[in-house]
């Protein structure tokens, strides 16, 4: 795990072992507020050595920015945290989480202790503030990738946690294409000195507004090959060469998962607008 601090007392926590999945801290001077997990138990377990060991700062609320498990799976690991996410987290941790996990569990040893631990507080409409000393937290809905997602903004540091409505690779297959771009184009307007991305490298303020342009581009270059392929007899064989660098982005983005991570949008966005046509 990779340990950076983007403000004073707020860190980023990086996997190393899967993706490049962020988690991130905002230190106050009793406790501490902890922003999604990471994939891996022993990743998550050392980010809570270093807050409530280290730093003698318990983590006292866990915010979930969306129910997929390398961001939520750690939540077992502070059973004295609140937990807070939207609404909709809760739901589909409660399904779809807990058919995830216990698919991990039978393929990898490393996950067979773990259990899902459903959110605590949870917010529909609107944002929920959070308060930790002087800081002032704002859970905003951010959907796109999945119903549920959210964003954490600083509002004094102007910091946003993003989850995973940006990441290098835009990725759309548990979510909703028009919506994901809604989201990702509110981001420039927030005026942000740093935005830390769900996957990946942290972006200073001048460079969100080119981040978010070019995850639009790319998701209007593959909008326009799943229309082409719609057009074929052959529609697996169009899309199946249509590969991440045709589309700008590289395949060695997420740790080398991008291009698998790429296919996967091609096939769901034609499976969703073309049902009718995809052989089952």
């Amino acid at each position: 795990m990779i340990r950076e601090r983007v403000a004073e007392d707020v860190y980023v926590f990086t996997s190393q072992l899967y993706a490049q999945v962020n988690a991130g801290a905002i230190v106050g001077q009793e406790w501490s507020i902890l922003i999604d997990t990471l994939a891996y138990p022993e990743e998550t377990r050392e980010i809570r050595d270093f807050l409530e060991g280290r730093l003698s700062k318990p983590v006292r609320y866990v915010i979930n920015t969306h129910y997929h498990s390398d961001h939520t799976l750690g939540n077992c690991w502070f059973p004295d945290a609140t937990i807070l996410s939207h609404s909709l987290c809760r739901t589909l941790l409660d399904t779809k989480g807990k058919q995830t996990l216990a698919a991990a569990k039978r393929g990898n040893r490393d996950f067979r202790n773990l259990k899902i631990v459903l959110p605590d507080v949870v917010f529909e409409q609107g944002t929920l503030s959070l308060q930790i000393g002087k800081r002032s937290l704002q859970l905003i809905h951010l959907p796109g990738h999945s119903p549920d997602g959210i964003g954490v903004l600083l509002v004094e540091d102007r910091v946003l946690f993003s989850g995973d409505i940006l990441m290098p690779l835009p990725y759309v297959v548990d979510g909703d294409f028009d919506t994901m771009i809604e989201s990702m184009k509110r981001l420039p307007k927030m005026k942000l000195e740093n935005i830390v991305q769900g996957h990946g490298e942290t972006y200073l303020r001048g460079e969100v507004t080119s981040k978010v342009q070019d995850n639009i581009a790319y998701l209007n270059r593959i909008r326009s090959h799943v229309r082409q392929a719609s057009r074929r007899k052959d529609y697996d064989a169009y899309l199946s060469q249509i590969d991440i660098e045709s589309c700008g982005k590289s395949r060695i983005l997420l740790g080398g998962l991008a291009e698998q991570l790429h296919q996967g949008n091609l096939y769901a966005l034609f499976e969703h607008w073309y049902p009718d046509r995809v052989v089952k």
